[in-house]
């Protein structure tokens, strides 16, 4: 069994109420709920939040709603301990998932067959990973700055060539499925065996600030993503 769990708190301080801020006239939120109904991995699919105005928006649109209490929607609040508590009310329902998809609705371009992609995965090797997690692959040659300010390279017998570098992986935050007993026995959404999927950077892009909306706003615009 596999839950599907949408972390959405009301607070954000670089902007307010961001989890359902209007991204071309709709809920953020939306993006993500609708997605997640589409990719139809699971029947259990459900918003934690401590806000009344995302728990309307979420049932509107025809996902399960779990209250969290306001200790666990502070800005130091662990997405760990929001998956635990998702688990703790569900329990008692009869609802104990071998998975636990995590889907923060920043990721509002990320696509149905994507998610589907991910569950399928899975299923089809679960004993390979305690977690199946989204990247971005980034082929830049990096640099970091030394004691004296001067700079070097990273990888200092990288190719020049970005073609001919192997890749780095991003974690981009967009998708988790965690094994549940694993993120029980370590507490990380993570646990000990980590896989990455490449997803596109579109897939991956994250809403931070208001500069990201913005952003989203023009590639929403460009793509007909509404």
């Amino acid at each position: 069994m596999i839950l599907l769990v949408i972390p959405a708190r009301g607070g954000s301080r670089r902007v307010p109420h961001k989890n359902i801020v209007p991204l071309r006239g709709k809920p953020l939120l939306l993006y993500t709920v609708e997605a997640a109904l589409l990719a139809n991995v699971t029947p259990h699919i459900v918003v934690s939040t401590d806000d009344q105005a995302i728990a309307s928006i979420a049932r509107g649109a025809g996902a399960g709603v779990i209250e969290r209490p306001s200790e666990l929607a502070t800005d130091n609040a662990s997405t760990e301990s929001v998956l635990f508590h998702a688990l703790d009310i569900l329990a008692p329902e009869g609802i104990t998932p071998d998975w636990i998809m995590t889907l923060p609705p920043t990721s509002p371009f990320r696509r149905p067959e994507t998610i589907r992609r991910f569950a399928d995965e899975v299923l089809a090797g679960p004993e390979i990973q305690d977690c199946l997690m989204s990247v971005t692959e980034n082929r830049g040659d990096f640099w970091v700055e030394e004691t004296n300010g001067l700079l070097s390279r990273l990888f200092s017998n990288a190719p020049r060539r970005q073609q001919d570098r192997a890749p780095l992986y991003e974690e981009n935050s967009a998708i988790y499925m965690s094994r549940t007993n694993v993120l029980r026995e370590t507490g990380s959404i993570l646990g000990k065996r980590v896989r990455g999927l490449v997803i596109s950077p579109l897939e991956g892009f994250d809403i931070n600030t208001l500069d990201d909306l913005r952003l989203a706003e023009c590639i929403a615009a460009i793509t007909n993503r509404s």
